[in-house]
């Protein structure tokens, strides 16, 4: 017979961030805790509001399962004498285990026959293990951020209020903090404040939506995303609809209540992004377009529950977009007041870092490495001023009054400004794609010149946050370098050739001065370490093979564009015949080539045929390899490197590398060592598992 358990934790409101994040963790750590107690379970769902976290679990045994364990222990030849009677120390391995020695079973191990006692556990009434497992489930719980309440030592999230935990509707004893459990939940706050007695987990979800709450977050989702669109259609709109908001104003509420307001039209003439801004970012609001996509003067709010006045709701929110836009409007025309460029002086009173000095030495390091980069990869002139001017400008916007109100609009405003005060597309172009990408799938620059600023300021932040020992841990990451680094690699991926990530990381080091101490080739060399991982995640999650990464990043990473089209011609390959010709032939040659101690060939001393065809055939494929890497064209290069499997095969057909003649035996062996190091210039083959 199967049972049915539902857990359900009442607490205040959960902040809408904590939710995303605690849900697939409840639904992970019981998937894992269940099997650890030998409790096998049907269906396992997870559910939650603001006010609620809950678990239901479909289907469990009546008992644990039986545990059976094995402990060896003394050799068959110590546990027993030659008439096969139990000696004393099969004796006191029983008595220590608990078993009868009779029961003692023989086991053949790959050490030779030992004995072994198997110990079994009844398991116990899954109300039992319930009882106690469920305040571990409740208590182990991690959020960004927990709180104590009260006189108690609990930490949660948010105070719990009550605790549901019934097991086919019976109630389990479990107490929290002083909180005990029963059957009784809430209903809405406002809508339904009264108790609800529930019988088991098949009516949880119905009773709880006829109390005004949709528990489902999946029912939640929808139920928002539907009455926004509906709200914007009845007025001939339509919603911006952002993915980030959908899930933030699913997770605000139980019952979600769209309602349409408006703000006065003369807002419209200020740029679209300081409109849209403090609607999504401040209000929650999701923002109405016409037919166009031009900004229309309305917006869509969700109440947590409809009500009767919703005119006033509607109005409460119109009053407080109202305040939020008009000190917009004052900033930016206070902003206005003066060109981009008078700004820059101001980020001499700003500290980019304690250690590192102001925001305007940053600026001045970022212009001085873009324009170095801009060499690097060949920019044209126009490209290069623009590069640095917008590195000039990058940073300018962060002390207006519009930013500083509105961090969010960095970037946005200075693209904006610089608009305004006649810097031309280009360079406000280059000032917004700085900042990008801002997290992970997020756009990249479009632009060479956004794209050059954009790495030159990321790795002047990696790069001083190293040197002054602001290095991640774990999960601390107090100046997102992980993200950073994410950005340069994504962003390096497509530049022109030319791009050296460590030569970049040096000269970005070089800016510092006497601000940071020490060796650049160790901070150098720490840093690309800190690099490998990004782009080993980034091709990982291209869906290449981990042993064909490692092969590419082996080779070499600091061409970063280069890496990416090496490992993708390795991944391409590796479905083919040559593919493992290639791996077979390299195998075959490095298991011996480590043995020798130069690549120098004399070919005075090739006098076998087999090893005059490999030395020529090396000789072809050099060339072969050498034209291909020039192109870039990986793929040329391994199937080049391929054909000399028949060669390296012939070799250890017909020839004793390991000839008895030193001589002899150096150059056969220098000739291996040939191939792997052609090999080499393509890929770590070693790396690759056949």
């Amino acid at each position: 017979m199967s049972r049915d358990l539902l857990l359900e934790i009442g607490t205040e409101e959960i902040p809408a961030r904590f939710l995303d994040h605690v849900l697939p963790q409840l639904e992970e750590t019981a998937l894992a805790q269940l099997k650890e107690l030998r409790l096998s379970a049907g269906k396992v769902r997870v559910l939650g509001t603001p006010r609620r976290l809950a678990l239901i679990v479909e289907d469990l045994p009546e008992r644990q399962a039986d545990l059976v364990r094995e402990v060896k222990g003394p050799a068959k030849k110590v546990a027993f004498d030659d008439q096969g009677q139990p000696t004393k120390a099969a004796q006191g391995f029983a008595r220590s285990q608990g078993v009868p020695v009779e029961e003692l079973q023989v086991r053949e191990t790959e050490q030779g026959a030992y004995v072994f006692a198997v110990l079994r556990e009844a398991g116990r009434p899954v109300a039992e293990v319930l009882v106690e497992w469920l305040p571990r489930l409740i208590t182990g719980l991690h959020f960004p951020k927990s709180m104590r309440w009260g006189a108690g030592d609990l930490r949660f999230a948010r105070p719990i209020r009550w605790l549901v935990a019934l097991l086919d509707g019976e109630v389990l004893p479990i107490e929290l903090d002083g909180v005990r459990a029963d059957r009784v939940t809430r209903g809405h706050r406002f809508l339904a404040p009264e108790p609800i007695a529930l019988g088991g987990s098949g009516e949880y979800v119905e009773r709880l939506r006829q109390a005004y709450v949709l528990v489902d977050p999946a029912e939640r989702r929808q139920a928002v995303l539907e009455q926004v669109r509906e709200a914007a259609a009845a007025c001939g709109a339509r919603a911006v609809e952002d993915p980030d908001l959908l899930a933030e104003v699913t997770n605000l509420g139980e019952y979600p209540a769209a309602v349409v307001g408006g703000f006065n039209p003369d807002y419209l003439q200020l740029p679209r992004e300081v409109l849209v801004t403090p609607m999504r970012e401040h209000q929650r609001y999701f923002p109405l377009v016409d037919e166009a996509g031009r900004l229309l003067p309305r917006f869509v709010a969700v109440s947590n529950g409809p009500r009767a006045d919703m005119d006033i709701v509607r109005s409460g929110n119109e009053k407080v977009l109202a305040a939020r836009l008009a000190d917009a409007r004052f900033f930016y025309e206070e902003d206005k007041r003066q060109p981009l460029s008078a700004y820059v002086s101001r980020l001499k009173d700003v500290v980019f870092q304690e250690q590192l000095g102001t925001v305007y030495e940053k600026m001045e390091r970022i212009r001085t490495l873009t324009g170095w980069l801009a060499d690097a990869v060949g920019a044209d002139e126009d490209t290069r001023r623009t590069a640095t001017r917008a590195a000039e400008l990058a940073k300018a916007d962060l002390v207006t009054q519009m930013v500083y109100e509105f961090p969010e609009l960095q970037g946005v405003m200075g693209r904006e400004y610089a608009l305004l005060s006649g810097e031309g597309d280009a360079v406000a172009r280059a000032i917004y794609e700085h900042y990008l990408p801002r997290h992970a799938g997020d756009d990249l620059p479009e632009s060479l010149a956004g794209s050059l600023v954009s790495v030159a300021d990321k790795l002047d932040t990696i790069v001083g946050c190293f040197g002054a020992g602001l290095i991640p841990t774990g999960s601390q990451d107090p100046y997102g370098l992980r993200r950073q680094a994410l950005g340069v690699a994504r962003i390096a991926a497509g530049l022109p050739p030319g791009f050296d990530l460590a030569k970049a990381l040096a000269k970005a080091k070089e800016g510092y001065g006497t601000r940071l101490q020490g060796d650049t080739d160790d901070l150098v060399a720490r840093i690309m370490d800190f690099f490998q991982q990004r782009l080993r995640g980034l091709l990982q999650e291209e869906g290449l093979r981990h042993d064909l990464v490692e092969a590419a990043l082996g080779a070499g990473f600091a061409d970063v564009s280069r890496l990416f089209r090496r490992a993708r011609a390795l991944a391409q390959f590796s479905g083919s015949e040559g593919f493992d010709a290639l791996i077979t032939a390299y195998q075959r040659a490095a298991n011996l080539a480590g043995k020798g101690d130069t690549d120098q060939v004399d070919e005075a001393l090739l006098a076998h045929p087999a090893e005059q065809a490999l030395h020529a055939a090396i000789r072809e494929a050099v060339a072969h390899v050498d034209a291909a890497l020039a192109a870039d064209r990986f793929d040329d290069a391994l199937i080049a490197l391929s054909s000399l499997r028949p060669h390296v095969d012939r070799l250890f057909e017909e020839v004793l590398v390991m000839a008895p003649e030193p001589d002899v035996r150096r150059n056969r062996l220098a000739l291996l060592r040939q191939m792997t190091a052609l090999c080499h210039r393509v890929a770590d083959l070693g790396a690759i598992v056949a």
